[in-house]
This record gives C-alpha cells, sequence and structure tokens, in this order.
C-alpha cells in the first residue's frame, strides 16, 4: 500500500511540468469576466458614474467620476494583461480590489448565493441558528414566475435547455474571482504561455550574471 502511495505521489511530482495549465486556466477563465465588466462600464460610462455617485440608487461613493475610471480601467486592463501573462501578479491587486468593493457595497446585503437555491447548505433550515440565508422569497418569486409562464408562454419550449432560476445576486460570484485572483497574486502567471515568465528569465539571468 505505501510503494502504491508512494507511486501515485511520484506520478502527482511528475505533473510539475505542466503546472503552467493552472494559472493558464485562470487567466482565460477571467479574462472575459473582466472584458465585460469593463466595456460595460465604458459603454455607458455616464450612468457608471451616477450609480458609482447616487446614494440613493447606487453605490454613494465620493469622487465617483475617479472610481468609475479607476473601476473600469482596472477590469479593462485585466482583460488584455490576463491572457497575455504580463504583470499578472501587479493587475491582480486592483482587480482584487474591485471584487473586495463589489462584495462589500452591491452583494453583501443578499447574502452569498449569486443564485438563489432553497438547496444552498447556508439556506438550509437544519442549519438552525447558523442558517445565514433564506431562499424562501426568492422560491415563492420563482413558483409564481413559472405559473405565469405555464400559463401564457410556451413553458416547455422555454425550458427546453435548461430551468428558469431567480438571481440572488449575492456575493457567491465576486468571491469567487476574488480566489482565483488571490491564487494568480501568490503563483503568478505561470511558466512558458506567459510574457511575465519570459521576462524574468531574460532579465533576472542578466542580473545575476
Amino acid at each position: 500500500m505505501i510503494k502504491l502511495l508512494n507511486k501515485l505521489q511520484d506520478w502527482l511530482d511528475a505533473t510539475r511540468t505542466v503546472d503552467f495549465l493552472g494559472p493558464l486556466a485562470l487567466r482565460l477563465y477571467l479574462a472575459p469576466v473582466f472584458w465585460v465588466a469593463g466595456t460595460n462600464k465604458v459603454v455607458g460610462f455616464d450612468n457608471t458614474v451616477a450609480w458609482f455617485g447616487n446614494p440613493d440608487w447606487g453605490l454613494g461613493l465620493p469622487l465617483p467620476t475617479l472610481m468609475a475610471v479607476l473601476a473600469t480601467g482596472t477590469e479593462v486592463l485585466g482583460a488584455i494583461f490576463l491572457p497575455l501573462g504580463f504583470a499578472v501578479r501587479w493587475i491582480s491587486i486592483p482587480l482584487m480590489a474591485t471584487m473586495l468593493v463589489a462584495m462589500l457595497t452591491v452583494h453583501s446585503q443578499n447574502g452569498w448565493q449569486a443564485i438563489a437555491d432553497p438547496g444552498s447548505a447556508f439556506a438550509s433550515p437544519l442549519l438552525g441558528v447558523f442558517q445565514i440565508e433564506n431562499a424562501g422569497p426568492a422560491g415563492e418569486r420563482l413558483s409564481a414566475a413559472k405559473d405565469i409562464l405555464r400559463e401564457h408562454g410556451n413553458y416547455d419550449w422555454l425550458t427546453e435547455a435548461g430551468n428558469f432560476v431567480v438571481l440572488n445576486n449575492g456575493i457567491e460570484f465576486a468571491a469567487t474571482y476574488f480566489v482565483m485572483l488571490l491564487v494568480l497574486f501568490f503563483i503568478g502567471a505561470g511558466r512558458y504561455l506567459s510574457i511575465d515568465y519570459w521576462l524574468a528569465r531574460r532579465f533576472r539571468s542578466r542580473a545575476g550574471g
């Protein structure tokens, strides 16, 4: 048994030759996320500024134009830098900051779930006093919406590719992106398929020589 475990460990160690695939996958996954978020802010920049500054229906932040520029620029640059593997650790810092702001100012009051799910561990009544989310109201809205669609629409066609859901707008997605960026901050862009790797090889070897 020990020999088998040692062989499995040797095999796992051998996979380090392709460990660059991990950070590459994270970079390629995150790039379109930030591209969509950033370009949407660019297209509707006046609305973005208003949303950042309005205390009634927005975030109510000071210096909303500056905040909008910083958030938009960070997301657009992140979407460009990440797939190239350029300055990945550096761009991860402001991107993580934008995710924290989003979690604290936009999503935190909605709990954890991005999509309401009564089956979520955080929403289960079995948790008792540790239940931190109430998915009941979202379930009621979803049930009402389905009744309307069954009565007035072609429900089978509408649900052919999947069931309807209710957006809960919790911190789940922003927190997931934050964790992915945190990993990239610590491990970097990865070897071979990143500009950072080749820049480091060139300039560090020159400095060492």
